[in-house]
């Protein structure tokens, strides 16, 4: 299928219908480009992290994290798949599966498909981070039980930006290719469709401000008709003004048999409290939390009193740490928008990740890190969080992560470090400590993860030699 199909209409006022090898993609609009927010304070910009994600999504993720199934009725028997013929799947979506570049099911995939394609229809509320097949898993739900035959929309999946319904809009695509008769529909700010018309593709892909705009005000969706609802990144999509609300207004106009399915990548309360409403009676998948081990990584600390004696101490690692790729992670970007020029300076070939550029321009970089054109990625927290990059063997804490309150954050160091030692490999951690608060909150992270961060002196090269190899 030529790509050059999901080009972006130029006006946003028209709805660009386009039909390509049969399949219809009504309403690819022109996106509207906000600029990154700018103010000193990182904030997180979760849809834009989610859609970096998948832009520089080549191969699915070998996710180590141990899968907790919860069943709605613990009587029932517990399937899981080791192949996709297991799930006597049309033969035309076999073939679109394997099309994908799917050869067999992910972790997440083994478990959740056999409860969403189950008869009767279970629900069902799963934990799955960017790169495990989820959306491939729920698209695949979507299209084994949509009817070709029939013309009106029976499948409505929200998503929490434009952007990320167009990437949900990509793998149907992909997965459908082999069912010509599939149509599609973005419900999405601009795709202006004229009143009292109804919609005849069978799957609606939206924003939920325009989708619940499309069931209630104008009518061309008839929500008692829709048999599968999927909510695609609940996290993001709670963290969104007025999202949370209309979801759950376009839940309760739905069918009591509607297969309802919930996805995001993490569970905190406000998200689990979230889910529990729109789903009801569901199956639970969750991943087993801290899974991720130091046991293959090499820690240390650097002793400096300054952010320069950081920044020497840096300089002196760095023909040892460049044998490898490097992460170095900074606490704001105004700290990583220095350092990459330092190095730079000093000669040294640096990529820098930083929450001003566009997300665009983010997944070039990390694409170009990937591919060893740069061996040094400079990063804060946020721009990184998520991103797996299978060469790091190497992560420089030039700041230790801390939360708002300034207490030690453990879930991140363990998630930071925690890339280096992947596949059983061994890994190597630096630390940079620069005063008595920070040695404060490196003595805290050994404590809670009960591993000793043993000194290194920079000033010594045998000894960086020896823990670079």
């Amino acid at each position: 299928m030529a790509t050059d199909s999901w080009a972006l209409a130029v006006d946003e006022q028209e709805a660009a219908v386009k039909s390509v090898s049969g399949f219809g993609a009504r309403g690819v609009v022109k996106a509207s480009t906000t600029a990154e927010k700018t103010d000193e304070e990182e904030k997180e910009d979760r849809a834009a992290q989610s859609l970096l994600n998948k832009l520089i999504r080549s191969n699915l993720v070998d996710n180590t994290n141990q899968v907790e199934v919860l069943q709605r009725d613990p009587n029932s028997p517990l399937y899981s798949v080791k192949s996709f013929e297991e799930l006597r799947l049309k033969p035309q979506l076999l073939q679109g599966v394997y099309a994908m570049g799917f050869n067999r099911p992910s972790k997440i995939q083994e478990n959740a498909l056999p409860m969403m394609l189950a008869e009767p229809p279970q629900n069902l509320i799963a934990q799955s981070q960017s790169g495990t097949g989820k959306t491939a898993a729920f698209v695949l739900a979507m299209l084994s039980r949509v009817e070709t035959a029939e013309r009106y929309p029976q499948c409505l999946c929200l998503s929490p930006t434009y952007e990320l319904a167009l990437q949900t809009g990509k793998v149907i695509e992909q997965m459908g290719k082999f069912h010509p008769e599939l149509k599609l529909a973005y419900a999405v700010r601009g795709n202006k469709l004229e009143r009292g018309q109804k919609i005849s593709e069978q799957i609606v892909i939206g924003t939920p401000g325009t989708v619940l705009d499309w069931c209630s005000k104008l009518k061309f969706i008839d929500p008692k008709k829709i048999k599968v609802f999927v909510l695609d990144e609940a996290d993001v999509m709670i963290a969104t003004q007025g999202h949370q609300d209309q979801s759950i207004r376009i839940q309760r106009m739905l069918p009591r048999n509607c297969q309802m399915l919930l996805f995001s990548a993490t569970f905190e309360d406000s998200v689990w409290k979230f889910a529990q409403k729109v789903v009801p009676d569901p199956n639970v998948i969750k991943l087993k939390r801290e899974e991720e081990t130091l046991d293959t990584i090499k820690q240390y600390y650097v002793l400096c009193n300054s952010r320069d004696e950081k920044f020497q101490a840096l300089c002196n690692l760095y023909g040892a740490i460049t044998i490898a790729q490097a992460m170095i992670f900074c606490h704001t970007r105004k700290t990583a928008s220095w350092l990459a020029a330092e190095l730079s300076k000093e000669g040294h070939q640096v990529a820098l990740l930083s929450g001003e550029m566009m997300v665009e321009q983010r997944a070039a970089v990390i694409e170009r890190f990937r591919e060893g054109k740069e061996k040094v990625l400079v990063t804060t927290n946020v721009c990184a969080r998520g991103i797996d990059v299978e060469q790091v063997s190497v992560v420089i804490n030039f700041d230790l992560p801390v939360d708002k309150d300034g207490n030690p954050d453990n879930e991140t160091y363990l998630h930071r470090i925690g890339r280096t030692g992947r596949f059983g490999k061994r890994g190597l951690a630096v630390n940079m400590v620069d005063s008595k608060h920070s040695m404060n909150i490196l003595n805290r992270i050994q404590e809670h993860f009960n591993k000793k961060i043993e000194r290194l002196d920079t000033d010594d090269l045998d000894e960086i030699e020896k823990i670079a190899n």
